[in-house]
């Protein structure tokens, strides 16, 4: 099929917007990068064909604001938007409004934007399509009471989570019903705040649980899995390091719950790519749905190495109309990925937001290795937003070949200018229970105060280094 035709508006910033970029460019189609006043000198609106500033550095001025990615579009005679991961990308309003604009949205439909971007909803599609989810409540919890009764059946502790959150965030622990009678009135202002609407539900606490997610694939009609990541280990529920296949599951797991995945995907006659999150508790071998991603994911990297298909490509292929040609036997996994985020963030100062200037970016070269970014030198990283800086993503034919390797590549960064999380990657990759993948998703959290100590000495002596 020829894409030529085509002109693709990024509506996104930073590492992603250079991904789709690169991908757009491959097929042959037209790119257009919208971007705020800060990023007006940003690699995206270098490399981009043709670009357009839409408003102020905020975001809720600028990436935020529908109404002016959709004049963009008009004005850039765009055919096709792609909205990367955060923003507008899980917005089924945007979605809709794309398309009502005689425009192709680089997604699912609204509808199933919607229906599995609420949590509660996403839980009963799950279990109609026979996966397993976490004992919860039946649909969302609107009153204390209500949230008492349905405690009885759920048991403690539990969770109460926003239907409408992500990102790790809007959820709360209660332990028993004092602790859920506090935190239920928080629960419902926090979800009212972060995501305009209080709508609440609840959910067992698993609490020695891997977090494990299934990439998925389809073009409306065929859906198919591309194996799964381990994502357990993370801080404040938010992913730090991400590893493909997951170390923990055997054959057979893997296949029930990869097969499990497809079948959800195929009776959401699903279009782009998306990712079925799911708590995976050892002991038990047992495994439980938690949500969906209706979006390309900042880990998705991982999944490409392992099995050599571009997510994003096919993203933009199925929306402008290519059938999947990829059978689910084509798909096989070839070695082991992992992913390390970069933030400009300093562990000394919990982990506070690091932006400035670049004054020497090197990255490093060799086999396994892919770097995903959006830096270069003399870069000035503006304060406005999310902290990732880059994504080192590692392949090797054993998990033990990717961690060397990883090792390897990590030495040979040079990130002057900033703190960034570097060293705690570089400790992470030499702990024996991160080697011998003896971890799940609380692992971090207790990891970090035992070791804060040594990544403090580490960025005290790269300061030295970038000052």
């Amino acid at each position: 099929m020829n894409f030529s035709d085509h002109r693709l508006l990024i509506a996104n910033r930073g590492e992603i917007a250079v991904r789709i970029i690169h991908a757009a460019q491959a097929l042959g189609i037209r790119t257009l990068a919208v971007c705020s006043e800060a990023d007006k000198l940003s690699l995206p609106a270098t490399l981009a064909d043709e670009v357009m500033v839409i408003g102020p550095a905020r975001a809720d001025q600028s990436y935020l604001k529908a109404e002016l990615i959709l004049e963009a579009a008009k004005q850039m005679n765009a055919t096709a938007i792609h909205p990367g991961y955060g923003f507008l990308s899980e917005n089924a309003d945007f979605a809709q409004a794309v398309v009502d604009a005689g425009l192709i949205f680089v997604g699912p439909d609204a509808h199933t934007i919607r229906q599995m971007g609420d949590k509660a909803c996403a839980r009963t599609t799950a279990q109609a399509a026979g996966i397993p989810v976490v004992p919860g409540s039946d649909g969302e919890i609107d009153s204390l009471e209500g949230a008492i009764a349905a405690a009885q059946t759920v048991g403690f502790p539990l969770l109460i989570k926003a239907s409408a959150g992500g990102g790790g965030r809007g959820i709360r622990i209660a332990r028993d019903a004092n602790e859920l009678a506090k935190e239920f009135i928080i629960a419902q202002s926090e979800a009212k705040a972060a995501f305009g609407s209080g709508a609440v539900y609840l959910e067992r606490f698993i609490e020695k649980a891997r977090h494990i997610e299934v990439q998925i694939l389809g073009d409306g009609e065929h859906s198919i899995h591309l194996y799964e990541r381990e994502c357990s280990l993370q801080r404040r529920r938010q992913k730090v390091f991400e590893e493909a296949p997951s170390p923990a599951l055997s054959s057979t797991i893997r296949e029930q719950l990869c097969q499990k995945a497809a079948k959800l995907a195929q009776a959401l006659h699903y279009k782009g790519a998306g990712t079925l999150e799911f708590l995976y508790d050892d002991t038990s071998e047992a495994f439980f749905f938690i949500e969906m991603n209706t979006r390309i994911q900042v880990e998705h990297p991982v999944t490409e190495a392992i099995t050599g298909v571009d997510l994003v490509q096919w993203m933009i292929k199925v929306a402008l109309g290519e059938s999947l040609s990829i059978q689910q036997d084509d798909i096989t996994i070839n070695g082991s990925a992992i992913e390390m985020r970069i933030n400009a963030e300093n562990p000394a100062k919990g982990f506070f937001p690091s932006p400035g200037r670049l004054t020497h970016l090197q990255w490093p070269v060799g086999e396994g290795i892919r770097i995903d970014t959006h830096l270069f030198d003399g870069y000035l990283i503006p304060p406005y937003y999310d902290s990732l800086l880059a994504k080192v993503i590692i392949h090797g034919q054993t998990r033990q070949q990717a961690f060397e390797r990883a090792i390897t590549a990590l030495n040979e960064t040079q990130i002057e200018g900033v703190l960034t999380t570097m060293p705690l990657h570089k400790a992470l990759l030499q702990d024996p229970a991160i080697k011998t993948a003896d971890f799940d998703t609380g692992t971090l959290e207790v990891w970090l105060p035992e070791n804060l100590h040594k990544l403090i000495e580490k960025e005290k002596d790269d300061a030295l280094t970038t000052h």
